[in-house]
């Protein structure tokens, strides 16, 4: 095994084997060179905006292999369970005038959690290509409760072109080990949130996805087998003007 630099490692597997590099990221205590990157590039993000006319919803079930996590049990390997999750997408594209091209909002709800990703894509990825915010919470509430109280920001993604990603994520603590010190990065934290929220009321999110899922028929009954709905392309009656 062979250091190659922070966060790097090369694993060379034999002499006519191509090097194998796994980056490591720093998801608890990013570097202070790359929270500045993460606050400038929530701080690109329009805070106020008008939509094309066009968007898509789209809606479905997804069957979920459970694989063991190798950071976690130390052995790679595949569980037998099925997980299932409901979710709902919707996209939007911002003015020609603006540095993104659009707005991919997703919800989905499996028995274990529920999840909220905005991903934001840039029209000239020269360095930064998207850059993504999520928000989770326990299958306790109702989709509509998580939409409606404004759950906050829980990971960061930037998505780089030709360089590694840079991610902040809320790190619990276990047993054995205590939660990381993050109240450095809260300010971050809550200016994804900021956006998260009002982009939850931008793309109208607090009535599409409980409408959306409420439309999906459960799994293992007759109807649902029948092949998902097309993606829905209209105009939004919640276009902001």
């Amino acid at each position: 095994m062979i250091l190659l630099g922070p966060g790097l490692v090369g694993i060379a597997l034999g002499q006519q084997q191509p090097q194998v590099k796994v980056n490591v990221l720093n998801v608890c205590s990013p570097s202070q060179e790359e929270q500045q990157q993460i606050a400038s590039a929530l701080g690109r993000i329009p805070q106020k905006s008008s939509f094309s006319e066009e968007f898509e919803i789209d809606r479905g079930h997804s069957i979920l292999e459970q694989a063991a996590d190798p950071p976690e049990t130390g052995e790679p390997g595949r569980s037998s369970q099925l997980e299932t999750a409901d979710w709902v997408r919707l996209r939007r594209e911002f003015p020609a005038s603006t540095s993104f091209s659009r707005v991919q909002y997703s919800f989905s709800r499996s028995s274990k959690s529920m999840v909220e990703t905005l991903v934001f894509l840039l029209r000239d990825p020269k360095d930064l290509m998207q850059i993504a915010i999520e928000a989770s919470a326990s299958p306790v509430a109702t989709p509509a409760d998580m939409v409606a109280t404004n759950t906050p920001a829980s990971r960061i993604k930037l998505e780089r072109f030709g360089k590694s990603s840079i991610v902040l994520a809320r790190c619990q603590g276990s047993a054995d080990k205590p939660a990381p010190d993050q109240s450095a990065y809260e300010p971050l934290f809550q200016s994804a949130s900021v956006i998260t929220a009002k982009y939850r009321d931008l793309l109208g999110v607090r009535r599409t996805v409980p409408t959306e899922l409420s439309r999906l028929t459960p799994l293992g009954s007759p109807k649902a087998k029948a092949p998902k709905p097309a993606a829905t392309k209209a105009v939004s009656q919640d276009q902001p003007h």
